[in-house]
C-alpha cells in the first residue's frame, strides 16, 4: 500500500504531510512530518499540486489558507480536534464586545471561521513571543485555557481565558508526572504548553512537539519524559535512536490523531476525496492573522 501510494504521489504531483501525532505508517509514507503550521508554510512553498494533511481539520484548513491554488486533502474527514471546537466565531464576537474590544490572540490549534475574527495567531512555541508583541495590556486568547496561563505567567499583560484545553494535555497530572519520574529516575521531563500550569511547574523544559524532538537532540540527557500526546515517541525515538524516551502518561492518546489510514490516504488521492476548502471572506482575514504572526 505504501508503495502504491508513493506511485500516486508522484503521478498527482502531490505531498503528504503529516502531524507528528499521526501513527508510525502514516509518518513514515509521509513527504514531510512536524508540527501542523510549520506543514502548512513549508508544502505552500513546494511545486506540489495537491496536499493530503494527514492531521485533523484545522490542519487542513490551514494549509488550503496558505495554498488557496493547491487542492487540499483531509483523508478522513471525520478526524476533528475536540479544542478546536470549543470555539465558535459567533461566541468570540460577543466575549470580545464584552470585555471591550480588546485584542484576541488564538491558537493555530483552532478553526479558520474563528481565526477570521481574531487579530493574530499564535503557536504554542511562539505565544509568549505573540502575546508581547501587542500594543495593548489586556488580550484576549483562546481556545486554550492552559496554554494562555503558560503565556501569563511569563509576560506582563493580563489575559483573558477562554475555557478550552485539549482534553488529552489537560488530562495529565502532578501525580502522573511524579509516577513517571519515580519510575524513570534521572529522566529529564518535557512538557507541552498546553499542559495544566501545575504540571507545567514540573517541567525541566516547556516545548512544542518539534521543540521537544529539537531539544532532545541538543539535551546532554540521554532519558526523557514527554508530557504530549503519545504519538510523538515515535518521530524522537527515530531521530535518536541511542536516548530513551517515556510518555508521562499512557491516557494522552488522542484518538482523532489517529482517525487516517493507510487506505483512507490511497482513497483520498486516487478519488479526491475529502476536499477542504474555505470560503474566500474567511480565508482572507484568517491569512491575515496568521501573516501577522509570521512577521514577527
Amino acid at each position: 500500500m505504501k508503495n502504491r501510494i508513493r506511485q500516486l504521489v508522484k503521478e498527482k504531483n502531490a505531498i503528504i504531510l503529516a502531524h507528528n501525532y499521526q501513527p508510525p505508517e502514516i509518518q513514515d509514507v509521509a513527504d514531510l512530518c512536524g508540527d501542523s503550521l510549520e506543514l502548512s508554510i513549508k508544502a505552500s512553498k513546494t511545486t506540489a499540486d495537491i496536499i493530503v494533511f494527514c492531521g485533523v481539520h484545522f490542519m487542513a484548513e490551514t494549509a488550503y489558507i496558505l495554498s488557496p491554488e493547491k487542492t487540499v486533502l483531509l483523508p478522513n474527514p471525520d478526524a476533528g480536534c475536540p479544542m478546536a471546537d470549543m470555539v465558535d466565531p459567533e461566541s468570540l464576537k460577543e466575549k470580545k464586545q464584552a470585555l471591550g474590544n480588546i485584542p484576541v490572540v488564538t491558537y493555530v490549534n483552532s478553526s479558520a471561521a474563528v481565526k477570521a475574527v481574531s487579530d493574530i495567531c499564535c503557536t504554542s512555541a511562539n505565544v509568549i513571543k505573540v502575546a508581547n508583541s501587542i500594543d495593548a495590556n489586556e488580550i484576549l486568547m483562546t481556545p486554550d485555557k492552559n496554554l494562555a496561563q503558560y503565556a501569563a505567567a511569563n509576560t506582563d499583560k493580563k489575559i483573558h481565558l477562554w475555557e478550552g484545553y485539549c482534553p488529552f494535555h489537560n488530562t495529565l497530572t502532578p501525580q502522573d508526572v511524579n509516577k513517571a519520574k519515580k519510575d524513570h529516575p534521572g529522566a529529564c521531563f518535557i512538557a507541552h504548553p498546553e499542559c495544566p500550569p501545575e504540571v507545567l511547574k514540573l517541567a525541566d523544559s516547556i516545548q512544542s512537539t518539534s521543540g521537544m524532538i529539537k531539544f532532545a537532540g541538543e539535551s546532554d540527557h540521554d532519558s526523557f519524559i514527554l508530557g504530549t500526546e503519545t504519538g510523538l515517541l515515535y518521530p524522537i525515538s527515530k531521530a535518536y535512536p541511542d536516548k530513551k524516551f517515556y510518555p508521562a502518561s499512557e491516557k494522552m492518546y488522542c484518538t482523532d490523531m489517529k482517525k487516517i489510514t493507510l487506505d483512507n490516504i490511497y482513497n483520498s488521492l486516487e478519488n479526491l476525496t475529502g476536499k477542504i476548502i474555505v470560503p474566500e471572506n474567511i480565508r482572507k482575514d484568517a491569512l491575515s492573522a496568521v501573516q501577522k504572526m509570521v512577521a514577527l
